[in-house]
């Protein structure tokens, strides 16, 4: 009776959460429109031979993979929105959610070096919201239709599951020195890490970063097992209002895309129905227990919802243990991409001191010096002002964030190419840009090294073995005389490759 009062979710909160989430794909469709022509395009960031070598993966399939043409990725973002639309009016349900899934994947692995945590955890609620009766109630299909109560099926256990191991293993990766002594809190809310300005103000000092430690270290491990153990009313009342609370103070204070969002919504679909009662929404009858349902879970459902969370398990375990550090085999990878179930589960788990940012500088045909991704602003080499809250959006800080790293790092020239044709594009050749390069750089670690370390990730137009530019066939004349600064040494170098990101 208790297990099946825990994963028992109301038609309201389904109901709730389908807005939300539908919703919610339509922002991130209206939000990628920015990127079309630099994320999405043929000639982007990310061209299609270099993606599907990152991937490493026929299994990791996406239709925005499907035609390499430029008209291809607004299809796939018109496509992403219409769906979203659907499933927040609850027209056509079934088919809305499975649009909206397997259009978040697509656009999700276009982008994959772009990625974050919110990305896979949204294309994750979606696949499980393809097994559960989300237009029950508050929908256009259930305006003459039947209305439930509450659902328990194993689509509903997959989504209840899905809800707190997110936050129990992110609650576990951060068991260590750092979140103990409140150090991780400070060193993340910096604006050169994943901070905001208002992060950087209120945490920056350290004074209050030690009980915000302690406080998020709590939640993170203690809801979940509350979520479960003990799913009376009150408690799971004050877990959703406790964890909405987190998400919004989270989104405020720190660039971390679409989570918080997406924790927003996946909340709804546990809020009880006492609350819904207590709220006046009375517009679906009460039910008569905990397991009432108006109808039964196909046994299609059931093991679909069963083998995806076994696959789901198995990264889960595979990240959090020291097995990380060896990949899985290639049939059980592509078995876990086929429903996208690989999730980043340690957020925030490994924080150090580091101040790190990246720019890209670049000499236009002026004379002038300017950083390409700040909108062109006049470079800052050191320390760059709003550090990488400074960037266009928070896709960007997660790209130039992974970027060090070898296997991201493949990505760099043409992601220089992309920057510089983007700007040719839209100035006059007197403003054009001559020269680009995409630095990576950090200060050391500890608070007596202020080392700076610094990596030269891409140039454009590319440099020839003796490291001089081909400009010169273009213009006729000698090579520009502009600074360069050597690469890190290698240990500096291979110790900035390696890095892990958390976001």
């Amino acid at each position: 009776m208790l297990l099946r009062r825990a994963f028992s979710l109301d038609g309201r909160s389904l109901a709730a959460f389908r807005i939300a989430i539908g919703l919610l794909v339509a922002a991130d469709a209206l939000l990628r429109s920015r990127d079309i022509s630099l994320m999405l395009a043929p000639d982007g960031m990310f061209p299609l031979p270099l993606l599907r070598q990152y991937l490493d993966d026929p299994w990791a399939w996406s239709l925005a993979m499907l035609v390499d043409a430029a008209w291809w990725g607004p299809v796939m973002l018109c496509l992403e929105a219409a769906a979203g639309l659907l499933l927040a009016a609850g027209c056509g349900t079934r088919v809305a959610t499975i649009a909206s899934w397997v259009a978040v994947v697509s656009v999700l692995r276009r982008t994959a070096p772009a990625t974050n945590a919110g990305d896979a955890w949204l294309a994750c609620l979606l696949f499980w919201g393809m097994f559960l009766p989300l237009a029950s109630t508050w929908s256009w299909d259930a305006r003459r239709g039947s209305r439930r109560g509450q659902e328990c099926s194993t689509a509903t256990v997959a989504l209840v599951l899905q809800i707190a191991v997110v936050y129990l293993a992110a609650g576990l990766s951060k068991w260590n020195d750092a979140w103990l002594s409140g150090d991780a809190v400070r060193f993340a809310m910096s604006v050169h890490d994943h901070g905001t300005p208002l992060g950087e103000w209120l945490l920056g000092t350290g004074w209050l970063a030690r009980p915000v430690s302690w406080a998020v270290l709590t939640l993170e491990l203690l809801g979940p097992v509350l979520l479960v153990a003990w799913p009376t009313p009150r408690v799971r009342t004050s877990l959703v209002v406790l964890f909405m609370l987190f998400h919004l103070v989270s989104c405020a204070t720190m660039t971390v895309g679409l989570f918080g969002y997406v924790g927003l919504a996946a909340w709804l679909a546990v809020v009880p129905p006492e609350a819904w009662d207590w709220l006046g929404a009375h517009t679906v009858p009460a039910c008569q227990g905990p397991g009432a349902s108006s109808a039964p879970e196909s046994c299609a459902a059931r093991w679909a919802c069963l083998a995806a969370g076994t696959l789901a398990l198995v990264s889960l375990v595979h990240d959090a243990t020291p097995w990380r550090h060896t990949r899985l085999p290639r049939p059980l990878r592509s078995l876990i991409n086929l429903p996208c179930m690989h999730q980043e589960w340690g957020m925030f788990g490994d924080v150090q001191r580091q101040e790190q940012w990246a720019y890209a500088r670049a000499e236009l045909a002026d004379g002038s010096v300017v950083d390409l991704l700040r909108g062109g602003r006049p470079l800052e080499a050191e320390r760059p002002t709003g550090g990488f809250t400074s960037l266009p959006h928070h896709r960007w800080h997660k790209l130039f964030w992974v970027l060090p790293r070898p296997e991201q790092r493949i990505f760099a020239p043409a992601i220089a190419a992309a920057l510089a044709r983007q700007w040719n594009a839209s100035h006059t050749p007197s403003n054009g840009v001559l020269w680009l390069e995409i630095r990576f750089a950090r200060l050391g670690r500890t608070p007596t090294d202020d080392t700076l370390h610094e990596l030269l990730l891409a140039t454009w137009p590319p440099r020839d073995h003796a490291g001089r530019g081909n400009l010169e066939r273009f213009l006729g004349g000698p090579e520009p005389d502009i600074e360069t600064r050597p690469d890190i040494d290698r240990q500096a170098n291979e110790t900035l490759a390696g890095e892990s990101a958390v976001d």
